[in-house]
């Protein structure tokens, strides 16, 4: 990404703009925000609350503001002071500069660029000079509040179901780039809603990596959890059967699909695909049962290895049979998350390559929130008044499994 002039950062701001406006505009409201509070407390030389020898004057509330920009209409609360001294440019100067404007909070927020650069950018843009403290300040409330996001309480009485997933992204490391996995917990609660319940990045996906996030699931409020949703990574599963013991664990189907479609020539994989869909399309798990030994005496003569995975491995595919019927279809694989992911995708690609972790794990975690907020406040995903009807029996288990 350019880093001299805002051609780079402009670009940025076009794709951004074109992707997702509704994510920057909440993300623009909330720096332009902060912009106008820091302004604020260089005017009365104090922060909110903060005693100061240095302090010039007192606040005095804040008046409503709408900023009319292409990411939408800003909701904004200008400070104001007893005196009535304090004024901002902020609004003119944005007007006049609205692209190289959302480029700068662009970069401030999501590139995680140095907080030098980004004092002159502000001083260019907002007409005041700020101290790489104050700069610091800006981005470190929003790190703040997503970092209390991260680590909040989870207040349903039970979440019966998680789906745990990991991506990867490009991160510059000691100068070089190296990818880094952003792992991904979300959860159906005891009401039928989901919520993404954690976001973390790490250098690998390990069994102590996960083994770290499942514990501070635990002391954040998860239990009784009966399902959990994953792919086949041998630390996953051995980090779920160490802290959810007596939960059933769902191997992907679409995981186990791509996996074995993988292991025979291109012009066998439609037909062995259709076979894996009649076999995950049964109606109970002996009869998927019943259709995989079909299935594998078929595929025996000419693929001897498909049998045999249809043999040992796909019964690790069955668990979600031991959730109510209606339940099935989306617990039977990752694919909840996976369309985060796309998401979290489909944003990310105008980065390319995070200069830090932090700035990697800022986004994600700001996009996790804006998802996680939709579902609790949308629509019920599941009806969970169905599963008591059907208990998942602590018989197949986790540990089970691994």
């Amino acid at each position: 990404m350019a880093e001299g002039d805002g051609t780079g950062l402009a670009s940025v701001a076009q794709a951004a703009l074109v992707d997702d406006p509704e994510f920057l505009r909440g993300l623009v409201e909330r720096a332009v925000q902060a912009v106008l509070e820091a302004e604020m407390e260089a005017h009365l030389g104090a922060g909110r609350y903060e005693r100061s020898a240095h302090r010039t004057g007192y606040r005095n509330g804040s008046k409503p503001r709408q900023l009319r920009t292409r990411v939408g209409t800003l909701e904004l609360r200008v400070p104001q002071d007893r005196e009535g001294t304090f004024s901002t440019e902020l609004f003119a100067r944005y007007q006049r500069s609205e692209q190289a404007l959302v480029a700068t909070l662009l970069e401030m927020y999501v590139q995680g660029v140095s907080t030098r650069k980004v004092a002159a950018i502000t001083e260019q843009l907002c007409g005041t000079s700020f101290s790489k403290s104050q700069v610091s300040m800006l981005a470190g409330r929003l790190d703040a509040e997503l970092a209390a996001w991260r680590e909040r309480s989870l207040t349903a009485a039970r979440y019966p179901y998680l789906v745990v997933d990991a991506r990867y992204e490009h991160v510059r490391i000691d100068g070089r780039v190296v990818s880094q996995g952003v792992l991904i917990v979300a959860g159906v609660r005891d009401d039928g809603r989901r919520e993404i319940l954690a976001v973390a990045v790490a250098d690998t996906e390990s069994e102590a990596t996960y083994e770290a996030l499942f514990r501070r699931l635990k002391t954040r409020g998860v239990g009784d959890v009966e399902l959990v949703t994953s792919d086949d990574h041998a630390g996953v599963r051995a980090a779920i059967a160490r802290h959810f013991q007596g939960a059933a664990w769902q191997r992907c189907q679409v995981h186990f699909a791509r996996n074995l479609l993988g292991r025979v020539g291109a012009k066998h994989r439609a037909r062995l695909g259709a076979d894996l869909r009649g076999i995950f399309a049964a109606g109970s798990a002996a009869q998927a049962r019943a259709a995989a030994r079909a299935c594998a005496d078929e595929w025996r003569g000419s693929h001897p290895h498909v049998a045999t995975v249809l043999e040992e491995d796909l019964e690790d595919c069955l668990a979600c049979y031991l959730a109510p019927a209606p339940h099935r279809v989306r617990l039977r694989t990752t694919n909840g998350v996976e369309r985060l992911n796309q998401e979290l995708k489909r944003r990310t690609r105008v980065v390319r390559i995070f200069p830090n972790r932090a700035a990697l794990l800022r986004l994600v975690t700001a996009l996790a929130m804006e998802q996680s907020d939709d579902w609790v406040s949308g629509r019920r995903y599941l009806d969970m008044e169905l599963l008591p009807e059907v208990p998942v029996p602590a018989a197949t288990s986790a540990a089970q499994a691994a």
